[in-house]
């Protein structure tokens, strides 16, 4: 099979170390060597905050009737694989997964992968990313896929609610005030996410389920603020569907008491 010399990644201004990837042509293959199974993170999207490196584990199974050889996966994204615009490679010295046989032609592999914000995770990569597999068997045979399979990596969100004032006569007007912020990746820190639909949510005091009130946007701050008429003690909070680059979220519920 051909080689594919090296994938290039550029992050912004940071350039990845260039990897030395024995890959075919893309989808490509030859024999019985397959690849099954791929869980990125357990099945959950990749949710990263405003500093912290997260680690992520990848996990698939191969299978070949001489036995498996070896397997690598990488995290990428991008229109294509060899124009991907950033990556996250195996956090192994070889760049390899670790392949455990479980017999004569099955073993399982694992690895682990870091994403890390203002490096490999910078806003304009949010979204959906895929990975890029490639295995081989004893004989020779292999398998390349370089879409085997997508997820979201998203930027951490959060949410926060005021509802006053408190306590508050019943009948008159109580003031909810919110504000949604996520991680910017490119300057570590959080910031305003501006004209999302929030639902304003209550709860009855003694209940166990929100109800939503109405649906406002965020302003170009990502604050919130509405009014509603004071009836019953309960808790209001606000409450964010979230989008494919970023996850949903709900406040913490704030008591009001209506007197």
């Amino acid at each position: 099979m051909r080689m594919r010399a090296t994938l290039g990644v550029v992050t912004g201004a940071l350039a990845l170390s260039a990897i030395a990837v024995p890959a075919a042509q893309a989808d490509d293959s030859y024999g019985d060597t397959a690849v099954s199974g791929i869980s990125v993170n357990a099945g959950k999207a990749v949710v990263v905050g405003s500093t912290a490196t997260k680690t992520v584990t990848v996990s698939f199974t191969v299978k070949d009737d001489s036995g498996v050889k070896n397997a690598m996966a990488l995290l990428w994204h991008g229109s294509d694989f060899d124009n991907a615009d950033s990556a996250a490679v195996p956090n192994t010295s070889d760049s390899y997964a670790k392949c455990t046989k479980v017999n004569a032609t099955t073993s399982t592999c694992k690895a682990t992968y870091d994403l890390e914000p203002g490096y490999n995770a910078i806003n304009a990569v949010a979204g959906t990313w895929k990975v890029w597999v490639i295995a081989s068997g004893k004989d020779g045979d292999f398998v390349q896929k370089d879409n085997a399979k997508t997820f979201q990596l998203q930027r951490l969100s959060k949410l926060t609610v005021n509802a006053s004032p408190e306590p508050v006569k019943k009948g008159k007007t109580i003031t909810v005030t919110g504000k949604l912020t996520r991680a910017n990746w490119d300057a570590n820190k959080y910031a305003g996410y501006t004209a999302q639909p929030v639902k304003l949510q209550f709860r009855k005091a003694g209940a166990s389920t929100y109800t939503t009130v109405k649906t406002i946007k965020t302003n170009s701050t990502g604050n919130l603020s509405t009014t509603v008429t004071a009836s019953v003690d309960g808790y209001f909070r606000y409450s964010f569907a979230g989008t494919s680059t970023t996850p949903a979220v709900n406040a913490a519920g704030d008591y009001v008491d209506v007197n």
